[in-house]
């Protein structure tokens, strides 16, 4: 059983100094890094990470925002770890899988998770029915109009009926 650090800066400028040495006090036995956004789903020290972590370890993070874009993203990658058998541990937020209270934490942010998409669904199904109360038709605005099919049918049907004068 070991404890798997990851560490994430957004820029070149930025130092992971903090993290690194955060993770090196929770005895990580190895760490992997990435410098990209936390918004781009394509991190290779993420991928490396997880796929280094076997049955029994921990992915250790120094804060939640260094491992997930989103709620849901994070909720995402930390089942695919327990699904593994991979335990995940927030240094920050004392946040740890591995123990009841910190399952109970990460299972009310994933309800709390779902409840967010529940309400956006819900508001977007109500916008909807408030559009089409006012006569408002969903979707973009055709680039066909009727006038134009109209014209363009008369316009080949003229040009099919002309004489070849070649």
């Amino acid at each position: 059983m070991a404890n798997i650090g990851y560490a994430r800066v957004s820029t070149a400028d930025q130092e992971p100094a903090l993290q690194l040495d955060a993770l090196a006090k929770a005895d990580c036995e190895r760490v992997f890094q990435d410098q990209a956004s936390g918004a781009k789903a394509d991190r290779p020290g993420l991928a490396a990470a997880i796929a280094f972590a076997r049955a029994g370890d921990s992915l250790v993070v120094w804060k939640l925002d260094r491992l997930g874009r989103s709620l849901p993203h994070l909720i995402e990658t930390v089942n695919m770890l327990e699904a593994r058998g991979v335990g995940f541990r927030s240094l920050t937020e004392a946040i740890d899988t591995t123990t009841p209270g910190g399952r109970l934490v990460f299972h009310i942010f994933g309800a709390l998770g779902q409840f967010e998409r529940d309400l956006i669904r819900e508001r977007t199904r109500a916008g909807l029915v408030a559009a089409v109360a006012r006569g408002r038709k969903g979707g973009r605005t055709p680039v066909v109009t009727e006038d134009k099919l109209r014209n363009y049918t008369i316009a080949s049907r003229s040009q099919n009926n002309a004489p070849n004068l070649a």
